[in-house]
């Protein structure tokens, strides 16, 4: 089944006629009605934030793997348990309000659009999708059918992110002309494809594990739990991991729409994992806080980024292990630590002190700490708030598809090391026509 076939036949027949949640009334007493799809580590981590709003009601449990759900059933007796998304909708469509995505990025597609094709909300960890084709296709559904979007980009909502927002805004280094960010994360794989198979472990289903995805055979320690980030077919590597992450801020605090062009510096291709190590160079057209141009440099893998004088801190100290610089036209700059520590702003090589409250009128910013356990709950709360009507989310679908588009071209170039890819935003095609073949794949039947 290819892609689009998969995209137009997502509702699941009758059920197409359930009403949108928008049309739904909600009282100050009404729950939330929450399906959890994805129960590894970031799945777990998701359902015990986005249960933690009181007015959420979990009532649905999904994976593919027996032991993730036996490790949370006790926590939620009264959801239903699910290994097969399909079935879950199928049975349970008018007893869900929202749904929360936290799969392999290769299913994050599949089962969203599966969703909003019902008229369920819903909430989608990041990457937002496995290709570009299909972030747009999500953009497009969420839109027409007006539904409450959030990507799990946890750290959009918190403080420090938004402080450094404000102060780039707010024009705190001059209009910015570059941008370097990196991660010394390894979710790549150089070794050679593993052959053979293994017994799939008791309780696994994997041929639900692959959904969509081509077939492969199970091999321990590979895919499975854990390791799939680092698979072409899976997963998007350190760019699409912490990528994401790291990007938002700039992204955001320069309202950039789709780069120019992209080039990948990083190994030959070996069609199964990743790169191990990746230096990637964006080019986006100007905005209001930007140069004529911004120039974007990325890097990842073991020892990331690569020494240079534009990420020299004050007396030689050591750079943060993950982050982003800013770097104005007249050479000021602004370090955004990656987390949980708040922005410096660097003039003539020295530290300079930032007056918060002259940056942000609200107070906020005078604020001398940040409590890391409530922001660390506040992008899913918004996510509950605004399907309630209380509030509208940060980070929807319309937000989140732009970002992982310009991740995901990052991820082709390096299909095409060390060559310039020309990016044509309006017609969501390269100039060079084999890159367009990675736009998309085809949809396995399963």
């Amino acid at each position: 089944m290819n892609r689009r076939s998969f995209l137009k036949n997502t509702a699941a027949g009758s059920l197409a006629f359930f009403l949108p949640l928008r049309s739904m009334a909600f009282g100050s007493d009404k729950k939330l009605r929450i399906a959890q799809v994805g129960l590894g580590m970031m799945g777990v981590s998701d359902l015990k934030s986005i249960s933690s709003h009181p007015s959420v009601d979990v009532v649905a449990l999904c994976d593919v793997d027996l032991s993730k759900i036996t490790a949370v059933k006790a926590k939620y007796p009264n959801a239903k348990i699910f290994a097969d998304y399909r079935e879950m909708f199928k049975s349970m469509g008018g007893e869900i309000d929202a749904v929360v995505v936290s799969t392999p990025d290769h299913a994050h597609a599949p089962v969203s659009l599966m969703a909003m094709e019902m008229n369920k909300n819903v909430y989608c960890q990041k990457p937002l999708t496995h290709y570009i084709s299909e972030s747009r296709k999500m953009e497009a559904v969420a839109a027409d059918k007006k539904l409450v979007t959030q990507m799990g980009i946890q750290v959009h909502s918190f403080y420090d992110y938004k402080l450094a927002t404000i102060l780039i805004q707010k024009g705190i280094i001059g209009k910015v002309k570059k941008v370097i960010a990196w991660s010394p994360k390894v979710w790549g794989y150089d070794g050679p494809v593993p052959e053979g198979s293994d017994p799939v472990p008791e309780g696994l289903d994997w041929n639900l594990w692959l959904g969509t995805a081509k077939e492969r055979p199970y091999k321990k320690g590979f895919y499975h739990p854990g390791n799939w980030r680092r698979c072409i077919d899976y997963g998007c590597g350190t760019l699409g991991d912490m990528g994401v992450h790291i990007f938002d801020t700039p992204y955001n605090a320069l309202k950039l729409g789709v780069p120019l062009t992209v080039k990948n510096e990083c190994r030959q291709p070996n069609d199964f994992g990743h790169a191990e190590k990746n230096h990637v160079t964006y080019v986006f057209p100007g905005t209001k806080y930007t140069a004529k141009t911004l120039e974007w440099v990325w890097y990842d893998g073991k020892g990331a980024p690569e020494l240079q004088d534009e990420l020299a801190l004050p007396g030689g100290e050591t750079l943060p292990d993950q982050g982003a610089m800013f770097i104005g036209e007249n050479g000021q700059r602004l370090l955004l630590p990656h987390f949980m520590q708040l922005p410096k702003l660097i003039v003539n090589n020295k530290y300079e002190k930032i007056d918060l409250n002259k940056f942000d009128p609200s107070g906020a910013a005078g604020k001398p700490t940040v409590s890391y356990d409530i922001e660390g709950d506040k992008h899913y709360h918004e996510f509950v708030d605004a399907c309630l009507g209380k509030s509208k989310c940060s980070a929807p679908f319309s937000y989140a598809a732009k970002l992982t588009e310009v991740i995901l071209l990052g991820v082709i170039a390096a299909r095409f090391p060390n060559q310039t890819l020309n990016w044509d935003g309006k017609n969501a095609r390269f100039k060079e026509e084999e890159a367009n073949k990675y736009l998309s794949g085809e949809y396995r039947n399963f």
